[in-house]
């Protein structure tokens, strides 16, 4: 599997499906654990507090997307996907040594700190086998030829949707469970993403080898730097980071403002999962959108459904059988929308080193700066309320459609 390079086509189907079921796993994982951290956290420390988890996955994922990035370059793709999992292993470890922690400081009294702490570590782990997850689309876009790239990478995407979809249901079940064998209950989630993780760390190394395509050193910073200033790259960049940001902030804060309303985990994983199918099963869909239209067609419509979405949560924030169920479908599809469009603007023809390394700059500005929304929400959600916070984020959701009319035209990058 290596970057630049012809792919046959019993290659390509092969490591589509190792990437696929790498990513499945990884969702599996990664979601519920972020929904049960930010609970945990917001009932020890305060719903103020209750973002922080999730943006420690968010600052994982963009360090991740950096250093990952880094090691494919020099090692080749598998090498730092397999990397990635197998750092998320050790954090879903650390994540349930981190409850059981931190429930016994409640039962004799004692500080929370030392259990806090340790999940948010946790979740940083985690955050960089969601790199690897999320540097997979790159990986299968490599593979295709040009006029199928968008269709190629959305599959991908789309190997989300049994993840997303099954994760959040399995929330109370693995609860359960939990407390069946004498566990604190919100311990199940990250003992089953152990497992999850495992699998996602074997499947990629089932990989190809892939050669490497740089050194250590060899990329210019200011030739990054330039690529990172045409208005292909900036509108790629603009969209993918205002679409992380509004689905982040939003998505995180939906489970505490249904918990506020007297919802259980049942309520809040349906709920979810409807924003998850919204997120990755419509995917192919827009890879195909993007093949036929163009990237920038697909990232405009990406905004649009993003303002449609947050007007509705703002006009329906109660409304857990309607309202929210579809406000959060069309979150995670204008999301959707706008990283599909966005990643094929950055998996065009450009020299294998630079390709790889402006992604993983890319990926990490994006979840870098989705990591301030994270954060931000908390005390959004405290002081002004649910549908305030969807207002704000409608608003955002718009700027992209700013930047259309300046950036319709391919630039080449510098060298």
């Amino acid at each position: 599997m290596s970057v630049g390079t012809a792919t046959t086509s019993t290659t390509r189907r092969w490591s589509t499906g190792a990437l696929l079921v790498g990513v499945v796993a990884m969702n599996l994982s990664m979601v519920p654990a972020t929904t049960v951290a930010v609970l945990v956290i917001s009932g020890w420390v305060g719903d103020a507090w209750g973002g922080i988890p999730s943006a420690a996955g968010v600052v994982g994922t963009a360090l991740g997307a950096l250093s990952l990035s880094t090691v494919m370059r020099t090692r080749g793709r598998r090498a730092g996907l397999v990397l990635g999992y197998a750092v998320a292993v050790l954090g879903a470890i650390v994540a349930a040594l981190a409850v059981i922690a931190g429930t016994m400081s409640l039962l004799v009294g004692a500080s929370l700190l030392v259990g806090a702490s340790l999940l948010v570590a946790a979740m940083v782990m985690l955050g960089l086998g969601n790199a690897s997850a999320q540097l997979s689309r790159y990986a299968a876009a490599d593979m295709f030829p040009a006029e199928r790239r968008g269709f190629g990478l959305s599959i991908v995407v789309w190997g989300g949707t049994v993840g997303a979809l099954v994760g959040p249901s399995l929330i109370a079940p693995a609860a359960t469970l939990a407390a069946g064998v004498g566990l604190p209950r919100d311990t199940g989630t990250f003992v089953f993403a152990v497992g999850t993780t495992v699998a996602a760390t074997a499947v990629a190394a089932t990989l190809p080898r892939a050669r490497a395509v740089g050194e250590p050193g060899r990329l210019s910073w200011p030739v990054l730097r330039a690529a990172l200033r045409t208005s292909t790259v900036v509108l790629a960049v603009t969209a993918m980071v205002t679409a992380q940001l509004v689905m982040v902030a939003v998505m995180t804060m939906t489970p505490l403002q249904l918990h506020t309303h007297g919802h259980g985990l049942d309520v809040v994983g349906w709920v979810l999962s409807a924003h998850m199918a919204g997120m990755f099963a419509l995917s192919p869909v827009s890879g195909r959108l993007t093949d036929r239209w163009g990237a920038r067609a697909t990232i405009a419509g990406g905004a649009v459904v993003l303002v449609v979405a947050n007007v509705v949560a703002f006009t329906a924030p109660t409304s857990h059988t309607v309202g929210l169920p579809v406000a959060l479908f069309l979150l995670g599809y204008g999301w959707n929308l706008c990283f599909v469009g966005g990643s094929s603007l950055l998996s065009g023809d450009l020299p294998a080193p630079l390709r790889l390394q402006l992604q993983g700059g890319v990926e990490a500005v994006v979840w870098g700066s989705s990591a301030i929304g994270s954060v931000a929400a908390g005390p959004i959600f405290a002081a002004a309320g649910y549908a305030k916070l969807a207002l704000l984020a409608a608003l955002l959701a718009a700027v992209p459609l700013a930047l259309l009319p300046t950036g319709r035209q391919h630039e080449a990058v510098p060298l």
